[in-house]
């Protein structure tokens, strides 16, 4: 009882929070290889997330949590997984089960909908910020996820945190985008391998139509009347115009095409390391997205961590705002058979390792 009210104090406060500042990048590149490598971010501004890793064997009891208490749906893990938890083990935001799936959670502020809660449907009935988990502790392929999907009910714990959309990606490369939308799911085929927030996934792919001028490269001198030349200022310009903010059409935007623009690199390992320079471009600094009167203390970034999942060597690597190395947990090391469940922080010390060097 003292951890289910732990948990909803925990919701609550969050939703309590005036402030809309979400804005996660989703990204994915495949090697010459063939190495999958799914990639994002993952900002809130208002306050520390206190995100965990968390590894959850085969076997492992899960039960969903419903606006009622801890009696939703009640699913037993097929496959382990390793994931990312904020606040709470039970919420994963993203993560990779032992057979490569790899499913992430997006805020979705002011657009979808989900069902209204049936009590009489409990048993079906699993809160948003538990899909992930079911996903990856359930399927090994997002066919089997999506007939399994029409006998639940997809609810949220609070309705003032606002809804969420999700992608799921297999190793093949196969990616969907799920939205909600007047309790209605609704599944995208996301061949683009991007994501970012609201407004809704196909208009954000709309959207993309207004930068068809952007290109990479340079542009050429044009001539004018009266002998005057017109000529860029740098490289690159074939980029002009592309937008910098961060709204998240924006990044989206600036997301497919900074994707299309990168090189395929040879291996899995380095394009993991593509992701990471990718979406550095998507880190937003504390006080962006705040009056100067309103930042909060304790946040070096409101970009609070990065991962990129290589869903083929089945590694799955993270970075923080409070320490930018990289680090990775191997899938293929962890007997999910044996392993008990764990969650750590992400950090165990917020600090950034400075390397001294020594000149002689």
């Amino acid at each position: 009882m003292r951890k289910l009210t732990v948990l909803f104090a925990a919701v609550a406060a969050l939703a309590a929070i005036p402030y809309e500042g979400d804005a996660c990048t989703g990204i994915a590149l495949t090697a010459k290889d063939g190495s999958r490598v799914v990639a994002r971010t993952t900002e809130w501004g208002g306050s520390v997330l206190n995100s965990s890793y968390v590894v959850v064997p085969r076997g492992h009891r899960h039960v969903s949590f419903t606006p009622d208490g801890a009696d939703g749906l009640t699913f037993t893990a097929r496959y382990g997984y390793v994931g990312i938890c904020t606040d709470q083990p039970q919420f994963v935001v993203e993560g990779m089960n032992e057979t490569g799936l790899s499913a992430g959670l997006f805020f979705f502020p002011n657009y979808g909908g989900y069902v209204d809660y049936n009590p009489d449907n409990r048993e079906n009935t699993l809160a948003d910020m538990q899909f992930v988990s079911w996903v990856l502790a359930s399927f090994s392929g997002i066919d089997e996820m999506k007939e399994a999907f029409s006998k639940i009910d997809i609810v949220s714990l609070d309705s003032r945190i606002g809804t969420v959309h999700w992608r799921i990606s297999e190793p093949g490369g196969r990616m969907v985008v799920l939205e909600c939308i007047d309790g209605r799911p609704v599944f995208y085929e996301n061949s683009l391998g991007v994501l970012t927030n609201s407004p809704d996934f196909d208009w954000q792919m709309k959207n993309l139509n207004n930068y068809v001028n952007l290109y990479t490269g340079n542009v050429q001198p044009q001539e004018l009347n009266g002998g005057v030349t017109l000529s860029q200022f740098g490289a690159g310009a074939g980029f002009l115009g592309i937008p910098g903010d961060a709204t998240p059409p924006s990044r989206f935007v600036r997301a497919a095409l900074y994707q299309n623009a990168t090189p395929q690199a040879q291996t899995g390992e380095e394009t993991v390391m593509q992701c990471f320079q990718i979406l550095e471009s998507f880190n937003i600094p504390i006080g962006l997205e705040h009056k100067k009167t309103d930042i909060p203390e304790g946040l070096p970034s409101a970009t609070q961590w990065t991962v990129a999942s290589d869903q083929s060597a089945l590694r799955f690597y993270y970075r923080t705002a409070w320490n930018t190395t990289v680090r990775c947990i191997d899938l293929k090391s962890i007997d999910f058979g044996r392993v008990k469940f764990q969650t750590m922080p992400l950090d165990k010390v917020k600090e950034q390792p400075v390397e001294m060097i020594r000149v002689k």
